[in-house]
């Protein structure tokens, strides 16, 4: 194969990064790897670099036919020739060293992809499903098979998916994504958002409060996946539309000084609502039910600026792209921060007269622009991400949290520590800290709060749900919802009094002088210490008084009527403390 050809245009620094590491990677491991660049970083130029510089047969696949054509572009643009493979742009072309494709395409055609491919590129990668009857997975199998050591690379601006998490194990930084095996397995290069806008590569967003009534969508609860059931969307937008005639009138007002403005709206009714208030001959309304033939005539239009307002239900946050755009108006609830920049990054291409985008959330969704995807559903709506560093190996962990006036965290959700241990002549692995935890009974180990066998010994755990209600089935037990917990001490006696949410109390007492009672204490209590955070082992009822407000108050306390029964002799003894409870049964103080 001939050298590779000199390049046509000169890579930003990080996107040649980007190809180094790529390059580094796939010379040392054969493992799937990820390259992470937020919207508008150049990806097709990243690809179009890593095509120029292989030798052997490259596959550059994805799920859209006009990324399809942007890639290949950008590969043409260098002088150099590609095949395109793509039933929707009408070409099927399957000879040349570097091909691009829809993976629709290729994978009902298989049959001319025999040959040994060396490379396969994946772009929008956070698509790729496990599934192994999915096209993605046919198409990865199918070139494995003429070339076992097939490497495959994924490019997205969003790596993380709601209801599936992480779409890679761990990062090159050190730290792991996923417990669980995923499609790729490392994450070998990443750029923040910041970064780009604050050397001058993306449009600075104006991001400003909706300054009329907006939509409040708190008491929709989303999917496991992030999405909002439509039924339930509809009739709430259909109770408020007063209130989308006000916001669709000051997007007019605003979009006079601005050049394209796109709208996402929540669902294929609430966008033809809002396409009807907008100025008629200037808008247009694209959703899924849109044939492609008029979805592109109508994208060729607002790109020639022939339309000024673009109104879409999740059928424009990739694979898009309208430099000119300088307004977005966010009229849809999502419980993704990734998600939400995709949207924001609609409009942070730079463009000729054009100083920024504004941005107005109209949904109340909450999310700072710059923030880092935490992984997991924001649990609240006053949660933000906080930084804990673990005890255990010191990394600095990014977690949902909440945080008082002054920027001091007060509480943080997360479970296990993020940070990867790499020894000597080992592969890396996990750090096994976890700042909540369920015990097992039979062995004692540590195990996630969700897990119903141990890690350790496989043996079944008690469900805690199981627990309780087998609790409120018998007379002599009783169980409290506890609010909190205050100490008092009589001597090396540590009493702990557990406080029900309606004011009953249970009582539990700790000899700390006798080591068993002692060890059971900081097993319960001071292991639990700050959230996890600040693990410790009391030796002195005076060390455990001093510490109270670090110590954790259990969700629920169970305990059985000891002692001679009747109103002289009887007294509870509590023999369960259920902490980091998730399951049916309320806790205290919520709803």
């Amino acid at each position: 194969m001939n050298p590779p050809a000199p390049a046509a245009f000169t890579l930003r620094d990080y996107q040649q990064d980007a190809v180094t590491a790529t390059v580094q990677h796939f010379r040392a491991s054969d493992d799937p790897a990820v390259i992470v660049l937020p919207t508008g970083a150049g990806k097709s130029l990243v690809i179009a670099e890593l095509a120029r510089l292989a030798r052997r047969r490259i596959l550059v696949i994805t799920h859209v036919r006009e990324l399809v054509e942007q890639n290949h572009a950008k590969y043409a643009a260098l002088g150099l020739e590609a095949g395109i493979f793509s039933a929707g742009l009408g070409r099927k072309e399957f000879s040349h060293q570097v091909t691009f494709a829809s993976v629709q395409s290729i994978a009902r055609n298989l049959e001319h992809f025999a040959d040994a491919f060396s490379l396969l590129i994946i772009d929008e990668c956070h698509r790729v499903s496990e599934e192994e009857d999915s096209q993605y997975q046919q198409v990865i199998s199918h070139l494995r098979e003429h070339n076992p050591g097939l490497k495959v690379l994924g490019l997205t601006a969003t790596p993380y998916r709601l209801g599936y998490g992480w779409i890679y194990r761990s990062h090159y930084r050190g730290f792991v994504r996923s417990e669980e095996p995923r499609v790729f397995d490392k994450c070998i290069f990443e750029l923040p958002l910041s970064h780009m806008i604050r050397n001058g590569y993306l449009t600075p967003p104006e991001v400003v409060d909706a300054a009329i009534a907006h939509y409040d969508f708190s008491s929709l609860t989303p999917s496991d996946t992030g999405h909002y059931p439509e039924r339930e969307l509809n009739s709430l937008l259909a109770k408020h539309p007063r209130v989308t005639r006000a916001i669709c009138e000051q997007i007019e007002e605003l979009a006079q000084q601005r050049q394209g403005v796109m709208v996402f709206a929540a669902t294929v009714e609430h966008a033809h609502e809002i396409g009807s208030y907008l100025p008629a001959g200037h808008t247009a309304v694209i959703t899924g039910e849109t044939p492609g033939d008029e979805r592109e005539r109508l994208i060729t239009r607002f790109k020639a600026r022939e339309l000024k307002y673009l109104v879409n239900v999740a059928v424009l946050t990739t694979g898009f792209d309208a430099p000119h755009v300088d307004l977005i108006a966010i009229l849809r609830p999502t419980a993704s921060v990734s998600l939400y920049q995709q949207i924001v990054g609609r409009g942070l291409r730079l463009s000729d007269g054009k100083d920024n985008c504004l941005v107005i959330d109209y949904a109340g969704n909450g999310f700072n622009l710059h923030h880092p995807e935490v992984g997991t559903p924001k649990p609240s709506a006053d949660s933000e991400p906080v930084q804990i560093f673990c005890p255990g190996c010191g990394f600095a962990n990014i977690f949902w949290g909440k945080t008082d006036g002054n920027g001091q965290v007060i509480e943080h959700f997360g479970r296990r520590c993020q940070g990867l241990l790499e020894m000597e002549g080992e592969k890396p692995q996990q750090c096994d800290y976890r700042f909540r935890f369920k015990e097992c009974p039979h062995c004692g180990a540590e195990n996630d709060i969700a897990a119903r066998y141990c890690q350790t010994c496989n043996e079944a755990i008690i469900d805690p749900d199981d627990l309780l209600k087998r609790a409120l089935q018998l007379k002599d037990a009783r169980v409290i919802r506890c609010a909190g917990i205050s100490l008092s001490a009589s001597g090396e006696c540590l009493t702990v009094t557990y406080h029900e949410e309606q004011g009953e109390e249970l009582r539990e007492r700790f000899h700390l002088d006798r080591p068993a009672q002692r060890a059971l204490f900081n097993k319960l209590f001071g292991r639990r210490c700050g959230n996890g955070e600040s693990p410790r082992q009391f030796k002195t009822v005076a060390e455990a008084i001093a510490a109270e407000s670090l110590l954790p108050a259990p969700d629920f306390v169970i305990a059985k009527q000891a002692g001679k029964k009747g109103r002289q002799g009887g007294y509870w003894q509590v023999r369960e403390r259920l902490f980091d409870y998730q399951g049916a049964y309320r806790k205290a103080n919520e709803m």
